[in-house]
């Protein structure tokens, strides 16, 4: 028996996993069991239609249920893909009409509430601009000053 981590023989038993005879590594500590098959993950199609699915407004446990991944996963993709995002959109031509909107969410506790502030473009897909925090114009204001450097017309659905 050697560990898939270090490559050791030094395991010892360490109880069952799903019917299974689990062992630990005495160097590494990795658990594992014996005929290990390595998940070789989703495919990225799949991942995009999750992603896509997320930005349609489905929630995560929605989409998880339809294409057979657990949340937590797409949780994780979603992550990922928001590290890739611009902090601001630098458009090369100043937008005619944008519009300006918050959303409420909050994971565990609705104690723990955070709010999305978004800018885009009325006329093209795409985030201008966007901002994450509390409900308060402190955290609007790094937005803000995105937004009235651009000197076109705004609007705010809910006022």
């Amino acid at each position: 028996m050697q560990c898939p981590e270090c490559q050791s023989t030094h395991v010892n038993k360490n109880g069952h996993k799903k019917g299974k005879q689990n062992y630990i590594c005495v160097s590494c500590g990795r658990q594992f069991i014996e005929g290990y098959q390595h998940h070789k993950g989703y495919s990225e199609d799949v991942k995009r239609e999750c992603l896509k699915m997320y930005v349609n407004g489905l929630g995560f446990r929605a989409i998880g249920s339809v294409k057979n991944v657990h949340h937590t996963t797409i949780i994780n993709w979603v992550k990922q893909v928001g590290k890739l995002l611009p902090d601001f959109y630098e458009a090369e031509i100043t937008p005619q009409v944008g519009e300006l909107d918050e959303l409420e969410t909050f994971v565990g506790s609705k104690k723990t509430c955070t709010w999305l502030w978004t800018a885009v473009d009325h006329f093209k897909p795409g985030i201008l601009g966007w901002v994450l925090g509390d409900h308060s114009a402190k955290t609007f204001e790094p937005l803000g000053e995105i937004v009235n450097k651009w000197k076109c017309h705004f609007y705010v659905t809910d006022g």
